[in-house]
């Protein structure tokens, strides 16, 4: 009977904590997970597997673990959100699949991504071909993002938290010299002060960081 206690108890117990634990690394989707959340939950759910299974062990043996983990994954989302290079390392970056209707063939066997997979999300996304497309971008989370032709096109950010965005500004045929005058007419000089900057309408839309 004592044995049959322990195990419910451990289990009521890692039910809750666990849950605590999650929301204290925040709300994301299951699609939106990076490689460290998945990694994180996976571990979560092994030691927590471990704890039940072997309910002679001392519960804080499983309780430490998941303690560090939580913190592993805080620091992760701390050092991404204050960093975009750790962001991309992490999450990694949208890869441009279909352009201007063609489909980008380097990009895709880059992605390790084939013609089903494209075929079948275009499909999820209403779309009947590829020659209706402007741009259709494969997202960290697997995803794909599209934008028809006939839609208002995709605005690249050319500033992300300080960072210039050279592979955006390639896109739109602008280079960064063009982009530091253009700063300069709206009195910055500086691009570690800009959190987000976007080319839209022929002029810079420029949201400053909070210091």
């Amino acid at each position: 009977m004592e044995e049959y206690l322990t195990i419910i108890f451990r289990t009521c117990f890692l039910y809750v904590f666990i849950l605590i634990v999650f929301r204290l690394m925040g709300k994301r989707e299951v699609g939106e997970l990076s490689v460290i959340d998945l990694v994180v939950f996976v571990l979560i759910a092994e030691v927590a597997a471990f704890a039940l299974d072997d309910y002679e062990n001392p519960l804080f043996n499983a309780i430490l673990p998941i303690i560090i983990l939580l913190f592993i994954q805080i620091l992760s989302a701390y050092l991404s959100l204050k960093n975009k290079k750790i962001r991309d390392l992490v999450d990694g970056e949208p890869a441009l699949l279909v352009k201007d209707g063609i489909i980008q063939e380097n990009e895709m066997r880059k992605q390790r991504y084939n013609l089903d997979d494209l075929c079948q999300q275009l499909r999820e996304n209403g779309i009947a071909s590829v020659t209706e497309i402007a741009y259709a971008y494969l997202e960290p989370s697997g995803n794909l993002s599209v934008y028809k032709k006939d839609e208002k096109a995709f605005i690249y950010p050319l500033i992300i938290d300080g960072d210039i965005q050279n592979r955006h500004l390639l896109i739109i045929h602008k280079d960064e010299e063009w982009l530091m005058e253009e700063l300069a007419k709206n009195n910055i000089q500086d691009t570690s002060t800009v959190f987000f900057c976007i080319w839209e309408d022929n002029r810079l839309h420029i949201q400053l960081k909070e210091f």
